[in-house]
């Protein structure tokens, strides 16, 4: 009797492949999102008919003969940087076609182990490392028999794929966008300086400086993540510079405590001097009076990102290694630019 052949069933790769588009652009296309031009889309639309894969065949065609399961390991589920990654890992898993294990280590080395060791158990076919700030963390190593890809905090082994916010393309930005507007006389307030986000945010604003043939006001001053420190900072560098036209401040919290000082002595925002945030955490931003210019790190997208890589591996692609930045979003309100709209 002669042997059937069983045709292998068609997969994202495929649809990418016939649409000249590569298997991240394809998802996209085939679930609505508005990063993809309106000709790719359909070219992607028109392969996938061709080849008859709808996108619901995504996670099907990745997790045939497995679970369905993914792993998210946290170290800090409270922290606010944690939840919006999470979200767009959730995005990307699509509802009800792929399940999630969700485990909080709260930071401890112990205790993420113990997780890894339940998750792994479970039968996950791939596992999000999500860390709570953008410094290195110690890598879980690669004899785990499932694709592992870091989320914000990176690897310290490059050999591993991290996904993480470009904080020096973001301080750039952030000094861009003052001085764009004309300010001269800009000061930089930031947080702790072990923090590779602190120390990246300045390097990418003093890039910008240098471009523009400008010298921050003072030295940065670095302190805590804190509204306190925002008003004790700004108190301690406008005493001494009073010429100053503008503040960038490492986090949003900091420029609300230079919003407050500011309005305590009388100096009109942004008429008198600009204040800039980064984060766009929207409980500060959109509450500060006026309303806070920050830069957001797009950090729903980089959780859809780090979900994409994983099915990616799945599909048995080669996802790369080392460091893929996610670009920042500029959002301007009033703290830099009085007449909006």
């Amino acid at each position: 009797m002669r042997a059937r052949k069983i045709a292998r069933p068609t997969t994202l790769s495929d649809v990418a492949r016939l649409a000249g588009v590569s298997p991240a652009t394809a998802s996209k296309a085939l679930n609505g999102r508005d990063e993809v031009a309106p000709a790719t889309r359909q070219r992607v639309i028109d392969a996938a008919e061709r080849l008859a894969f709808s996108p619901n065949q995504l996670a099907k065609g990745l997790f045939a003969g497995r679970t369905g399961t993914v792993g998210l390991l946290t170290s800090d589920l409270e922290g606010r940087f944690v939840i919006p990654i999470l979200m767009g890992a959730e995005d990307a898993f699509g509802a009800g076609q792929v399940n999630a294990f969700l485990c909080d280590a709260r930071g401890d080395e112990i205790r993420e182990q113990h997780h890894l060791r339940a998750l792994l158990s479970r039968r996950i076919d791939g596992l999000i490392v999500v860390g709570r700030q953008t410094d290195p963390r110690p890598s879980l190593g690669h004899d785990l028999g499932v694709p592992v890809v870091y989320a914000y905090a990176p690897s310290d082994d490059e050999t591993d794929l991290s996904i993480t916010p470009d904080n020096v393309e973001a301080g750039r930005m952030a000094a861009e966008h003052l001085i764009s507007l004309g300010r001269t006389r800009i000061a930089q307030i930031s947080g702790d300086r072990s923090y590779a986000a602190a120390r990246d945010r300045v390097t990418g604003a003093n890039q910008a400086f240098k471009a523009a043939g400008l010298t921050p006001v003072g030295d940065v001053m670095f302190g805590d993540w804190s509204e306190t420190w925002g008003r004790d900072a700004a108190a301690a560098m406008l005493a001494q510079h009073p010429e100053i036209d503008a503040v960038l401040c490492g986090s949003d919290q900091i420029s609300r405590g230079v919003l407050d000082h500011l309005r305590d002595i009388g100096r009109s925002v942004p008429h008198d001097v600009a204040v800039m945030g980064f984060d766009n955490w929207l409980v500060l931003t959109t509450n500060a009076r006026p309303q806070l210019s920050s830069i957001d790190a797009n950090l729903k997208q980089l959780g859809r990102t780090a979900a994409e890589r994983v099915f990616a591996a799945l599909d048995g692609e080669d996802i790369g290694t080392g460091i893929e930045l996610t670009p920042p979003r500029l959002v301007i309100r009033g703290s830099t630019v009085a007449r909006l709209g």
